[in-house]
Order: C-alpha cells, then sequence, then structure tokens
C-alpha cells in the first residue's frame, strides 16, 4: 500500500499537469492568412486552423439584451459551444447599444466587451467580431437613421475603431466581419431608410451603406466603403484580420446586394458568404460558393438546415470543402442534453428539435470538416 503522503503528492503532480494542460490547450494564436492564401495558419506555430462555429445566441435573445444581468448564462454558452467542438464564436454587436452619439461611446457596453474578450481568451475559443447591427428596429438610434451618408460613414468609421483600440493585442480576435448582410443601392431610396424593412423573426438583419446611388456603380460603392472602415481599424489594428458577411448569389437575383466578391474581395482578407441550402433549389448552394472562388480563403459564415434536411446539409458541407475553409451555423443557448429534457417534459418547440439536430450533426462532422485537436 502506498504512503498517505505520496499518495498526496502524486494527486498534487497530476493536477499540476492537467491545470498546465488546460492553459496550454487554451492559449491562442492570432491567426492569420496561409502563405498559400487558401485558408488559414497560427501566427506563430504555422498550425492549419479551419473556423468550425456558432453564431451566438440565447433564446432568441441579442446578447446585450442579458449579457449584464446574467453574466453567469453567457459565459456558461462560451464553454458550452467550446464542448460541442467550436473554435469560433460570432458575435453580433448592436451599433446603438454601443454608441451614445456619432462621436461618444458607451463606456459600460465596451467594457462588457473586453470582459467579452478576457472570456474568450480563457475559454479558448475564437471571436469572429460583426459590428453595426441594427437588428431590433427599436434600439436604432434615430439620431443615427437621420444622418447622410458621409456622416453615417463616418460614424460607422468611429465604432469601428473604438472596437479596434477596445480589443487590440488580443489573439482571441479572429476577425471583425464589419457588418452583416449590407446592400448597396441600386436605386435611390427614401431618406432615413437605411433597414431593409424586411422582419425575420422580429429582427431586420440586412441595412443599407448608402441611399443614392448618385451614378456610382453598386460594387464601387461597396468597395469605397470597405476602405474607409478598413483604414480606421488599420489605424488601432494593423493585424486582425478584416472581412464582411455577404448574402449569397443566387439563381434568380444574381449578387441582390451588391457586394461583388471580385470587387470587394481586393479590400478583404477574405471573403464570408452566408449560405443555407433549400431542398427546392438542388445544386445552387455550390453554384454560390463558386462565384466566390477569387483566390481567397472563403468562410461559410452562416449555414442551417434553416430550409433544407440535415441530411442535404450535411451533404453541401463535405461538398463545400472543395473551396471552403471555414463553417459558422447557429447556437441559441440550449444543449442537447437540455433539450433531451425538454421534449421528455413534453417542452421541446420544433425550432429547438432543429438545433438539437443541428449540434448532433456539428459534433459528428468535426473531426472531418477539420480535424481532430
Amino acid at each position: 500500500m502506498k504512503h498517505p503522503l505520496i499518495i498526496l503528492i502524486l494527486l498534487l503532480a497530476c493536477s499540476s499537469i492537467q491545470t498546465t494542460f488546460a492553459a496550454k490547450s487554451n492559449k491562442l494564436e492570432r491567426i492569420v492568412v496561409s502563405p498559400d492564401g487558401k485558408g488559414f495558419v497560427t501566427a506563430k506555430s504555422k498550425q492549419p486552423f479551419k473556423p468550425w462555429g456558432m453564431n451566438y445566441g440565447n433564446n432568441h435573445r441579442l446578447m446585450e439584451d442579458f449579457w449584464e444581468a446574467e453574466w453567469e448564462t453567457f459565459a456558461g454558452d462560451f464553454r458550452e459551444m467550446k464542448a460541442l467542438g467550436a473554435n469560433v464564436v460570432r458575435v453580433h454587436l448592436q451599433y446603438g447599444k454601443f454608441m451614445e452619439s456619432p462621436e461618444q461611446p458607451n463606456a459600460k457596453a465596451f467594457k462588457q466587451y473586453q470582459r467579452m474578450v478576457k472570456l474568450a481568451e480563457e475559454v479558448g475559443i475564437y471571436l469572429d467580431v460583426t459590428g453595426l447591427a441594427c437588428y431590433r428596429p427599436a434600439d436604432v438610434p434615430k439620431w443615427y437613421d437621420a444622418m447622410e451618408e458621409k456622416e453615417r460613414w463616418a460614424a460607422q468609421a468611429k465604432f469601428w475603431s473604438i472596437i479596434a483600440k477596445a480589443g487590440k493585442g488580443s489573439p482571441a480576435i479572429f476577425c471583425y466581419d464589419l457588418i452583416n448582410e449590407s446592400l448597396s443601392p441600386a436605386g435611390k431610396r427614401e431618406a432615413g431608410k437605411w433597414s431593409s424593412g424586411s422582419l425575420f423573426g422580429g429582427f431586420d438583419f440586412l441595412q443599407y451603406i448608402a441611399l443614392d446611388p448618385a451614378g456610382r456603380k453598386r460594387e464601387d460603392i461597396a468597395a469605397a466603403w470597405i476602405k474607409q472602415l478598413t483604414a480606421a481599424i488599420r489605424k488601432e489594428d494593423k493585424e486582425t484580420l478584416i472581412t464582411v458577411g455577404m448574402l449569397p448569389w443566387s439563381r434568380q437575383w444574381k449578387f441582390l446586394s451588391g457586394f461583388l466578391p471580385k470587387t470587394v474581395g481586393p479590400e478583404l482578407d477574405f471573403l464570408c458568404v452566408h449560405i443555407y441550402p433549400d431542398s427546392k433549389k438542388s445544386g445552387e448552394e455550390m453554384e454560390c460558393l463558386k462565384q466566390f472562388d477569387i483566390g481567397k480563403p472563403i468562410v461559410i459564415e452562416e449555414t442551417f438546415p434553416l430550409s433544407c434536411t440535415v441530411a442535404e446539409l450535411e451533404k453541401f458541407l463535405l461538398a463545400s470543402r472543395e473551396l471552403a475553409c471555414g463553417w459558422v451555423g447557429h447556437y441559441d443557448g440550449a444543449t442537447i442534453e437540455e433539450i433531451d429534457g425538454l421534449e421528455k417534459a413534453g417542452k421541446m418547440t420544433i425550432p429547438q428539435s432543429v438545433y438539437r439536430e443541428w449540434q448532433k450533426l456539428f459534433l459528428r462532422l468535426a473531426p472531418e470538416m477539420v480535424g481532430k485537436d
């Protein structure tokens, strides 16, 4: 029989080793574009990195709705996503919650943002920081929508300069996504109508970057807008990758957004496209993906079995590896086990059942899509 003191020493040694291993496993390196321009690697060790993650939400809530009062819930969700195998969390920053005026930031919101960055470092998960969100119409400041294009672009650049300064130096920030699903106008729009007016689940995920083409090509407006916001970020942070979340190409509408990969691509470090396969449009998702193949890394920043079966989504994800090097689905705050519990209690909703099937697919495909740790 071993002496109790020896057992204690062994236990302490094992604990120390586990603690050291956990620290190493959570230690993040900054992510950069790989030398061949087709993917990503860690900056120092040059290990391949394939984004595999989740767009974050909790019970259909925006994170600013609860991340102060329910920090433990918020932090717990990050750990749950990490446990699912995610290496990236896409967070959406609501402009109206972060800026009190075109020049004045909300100090409390930015402090919470820095707290989130630190959390990501501790958990060992990267952030896809998407900004300028105006998802809930009631939260959009009236002064913001009253601006003319020049002033609005300046206000947006100010937002990004503050964000870049707040997170500068953190390896946990995988990228800055300038805006979600933006539109460049094909014709003149009514003054103040920056949002699309098309609600999905009570949120408007689209907004225009200009209201009047004024003789300019749509794609040139998009490129100029990206240049101005990128310049604002680069004054504070010369390293973190920059992208923009783009709407997909479709057979019917082509590039409806006016953001053409060949035109805006040179201004970005990599391309992000949102693709939700549709059972009624077989093959369109791969046709779309090919439209974004311009010689830069491609991340499918949003995907989900929204209009297709889980099996159809799986088929697309596997096929997409031909061109894409990263994939981001959705998370809404409930684990597989929690949803199982709701089902047993007779309280599971249809959306929750879909989230559960997605998570099962996410877990199962991880080794094949991004490899094992």
